[in-house]
């Protein structure tokens, strides 16, 4: 009996998910009726070889499990199964040992194990291994040899190796099927994400940006730490229903519009807007990012605006009312007369989904190699669950962040689908049991296996109550909680700037959006959160506790307003404890619980630990140990245990 294999998704319907590098544990529990010994070995196979390798499972009789492991070393679709059989060999040499340590007699023992050993012989495809089995075989099988002698051969560790290595396996049994693991990108599932509006960064209010005027941005965001810049829609926007500043439908002649009405007289989704520059401008923006080791992710949005040129030329890949009008998007109460949704049920459904696919195609052919997808969880499952796996035959290093604002089910079936990332509700839990409640749903084991959450800490649609009443403190307060919760997050331009003015009160929307106008920033401005920024992004490249979703724990806070928790590596070679003021009013005091029993620290023993965040080091002794946490100062600890150091 095989069951319970992990990692496997749907019962194998959809593959688990990994990192170019990491090494995937495959375990199992395995029996059968009776005594006898087993054997397993995981069957795996990379992506683009014909071949089967084979690793080896062994038991652990604490945890009752067989588990082996493979390093991923190549970015793509691996495949898997597991195979066990009766140890037969084994099972004989175990028994032997007894009988012959109870003093008894094992001639006819010996000629069982020479049987056993022929068969193996027989059944091994290796001429050298095959000539060592033969001839133990015939040693053990002697009868004008010593009993004694034999034995001895019997139980040679020697043997038992070699028989180990290529038994008969008679009663070979595989799981009933094979299973798959998606490996990406490094950057899939740890890196940290700047939004950038290319049209805000010409300096001037009065002037739209360039590619160009982006370009000279990068510097700066390469410096701060980050790993991606990501780019709303570059497209040629629309003018009918052009919505004007704040959302207004009455907008002025210079007013630019939204850059999700996507398509305009110049072109459609694979064009650019010309007062951005053209494909070659963009081109050049694409590789002097790359130069600095920043990664561009572009908005991919299946929407159009009333001039697209696909409203002309494929009027029935839209909804048409029983007025003869197309539907334009709403979400009640909020309506946008400025975009058209796509109807991907059609009857032209063929041609409008490749028309889909090739636009990805497009920008992968100009350097693009991230998305951020707009809105998947209203758009069909079939269809990213086909051009996912379209684009990843060709190019599986291709990087799917999902912006799917919606139930955890739509969320979830999403990410098993295949993308690689998404977008959480990270924006919404503030409170100690929010993150701690919502974190622990989103970090379980089964869930871990296919999704990867990405905490952005704003977004040019969320303005969160909680940063526009905390002011500059409650900027660094989600920042440090972003980043340290999670390997993936992201802020939006303006939060280092901690801009936080609501379009009104109780509304989420910035006041004069940067959806609907140019927003340039002076970002030396004092008091800037850059030396945070980059502070903490080194930090989280420093320390592996940090690349890694699987190893958040929470420990106990005596005060609910400091939220306490760990991030440790598997063999406690990085051991952080995170302490965070969540009240960006007021400073907190409390003590927190170290784990000593897990770390292996004796109850009295004092040992030090470091912040990281400031380098101040400490000196701890026991379980409970006080913090003090300022807002208007520090808001948090980052601190490492440090093993070995000084008390």
């Amino acid at each position: 009996m095989i069951e319970r294999v992990r990692p496997e998704v749907d019962a194998g319907r959809f593959p688990a998910k990994r990192v170019l590098g990491e090494a995937c544990v495959v375990s199992a529990d395995i029996f059968k009726d009776g005594h006898d010994q087993l054997a397993a070995r995981v069957r795996y196979r990379c992506p683009g070889e014909g071949e089967w390798a084979y690793v080896a499972m062994p038991y652990d009789p604490d945890a009752d499990r067989w588990a082996g492991a493979f390093l991923l070393d190549r970015i793509g679709e691996w495949r898997f199964t597991v195979e066990a059989w009766t140890d037969v060999f084994g099972t004989w040499r175990s028994g032997l040992e007894k009988k012959v340590a109870a003093g008894q007699d094992v001639a006819v023992e010996l000629l069982e194990g020479a049987a056993i050993i022929e068969r193996a012989a027989r059944a091994c495809k290796d001429r050298s291994a095959r000539g060592s089995l033969t001839q133990a075989a015939a040693a053990l099988g002697d009868a004008n040899t010593a009993v004694a002698a034999r034995t001895t051969v019997a139980l040679d560790p020697a043997l038992h190796a070699l028989v180990t290595q290529h038994p008969a396996r008679d009663d070979l049994t595989e799981y009933s099927r094979q299973l798959l693991i998606t490996v990406d990108p490094i950057r899939a599932a740890f890196a940290a994400w700047y939004e950038m509006f290319p049209r805000s960064q010409s300096g001037d209010p009065k002037r739209h940006g360039t590619f160009a005027d982006a370009e000279r941005q990068l510097p700066r965001i390469a410096q701060l730490g980050f790993d991606v810049v990501y780019l709303p829609p570059i497209h040629p926007i629309g003018t009918t229903f052009r919505k004007g500043k704040n959302n207004t439908l009455n907008p002025l002649p210079n007013d630019v519009g939204s850059p999700w009405a996507i398509g305009g007289e110049e072109g459609g989704h694979t064009a650019v807007h010309p007062h951005l520059g053209s494909l070659v401008d963009f081109e050049r923006f694409v590789k002097r990012a790359n130069d600095l080791g920043l990664e561009v992710a572009l908005d991919y949005a299946l929407q159009t605006s009333p001039d697209h040129p696909w409203v002309r030329e494929h009027p029935d890949w839209f909804k048409i009312r029983p007025d003869g009008t197309i539907q334009y998007a709403e979400n009640p109460p909020k309506k946008y007369q400025d975009i058209y949704p796509l109807n991907f049920w059609t009857d032209d459904r063929e041609a409008l989904w490749n028309a889909c696919l090739e636009v990805f195609r497009f920008w992968m052919a100009r350097g693009v190699r991230t998305f951020r997808v707009d809105n998947p969880h209203t758009k069909p499952f079939a269809f990213w669950e086909w051009v996912i796996a379209d684009i990843k035959r060709t190019d599986p290093d291709i990087v799917f962040l999902s912006e799917a604002f919606t139930r955890p089910k739509k969320l979830l079936y999403l990410a098993k689908l295949g993308f690689s990332q998404s977008y959480t509700y990270f924006t919404w839990k503030n409170t100690t049991y929010e993150i701690r409640d919502w974190m622990r749903e989103f970090t379980d084991p089964d869930v871990l296996e296919y999704y990867r959450g990405n905490l952005f800490a704003n977004t040019p649609d969320i303005l969160h109550e909680y940063l526009q009443r905390g002011g500059r403190p409650a900027f660094r307060i989600r920042l440090l909680l972003a980043a340290t919760l999670s390997p993936l997050y992201g802020i939006y331009s303006g939060f280092e700037l901690y801009e936080n003015v609501p379009v009104r009160e109780g509304s989420e929307e910035y006041l004069n959006s940067e959806k609907y106008e140019l927003r340039p920033r002076d970002f030396t401005t004092p008091g800037n959160l850059d030396a945070e920024i980059r502070r903490i992004n080194r930090v989280r490249r420093e320390n592996p506790a940090l690349q890694r979703a699987d190893n958040l724990t929470f420990l106990r806070s005596e005060n609910d307003q400091i939220l306490f928790y760990r991030k440790s590596m598997p063999d406690q070679s990085n051991d952080l404890f995170i302490a965070v003021n969540l009240d960006p009013l007021r400073a907190h005091e409390s003590m927190v619980h170290m784990p000593l029993e897990e770390l292996g620290i004796a109850g009295d023993a004092v040992y030090p630990v470091t912040d990281l965040l400031t380098g101040a080091q400490f000196r701890w002794r026991g379980a409970r140990n006080y913090v003090r946490l300022d807002p208007s100062q520090e808001p948090a600890h980052v601190l490492r245990l440090e093993r070995g150091g000084p008390a």
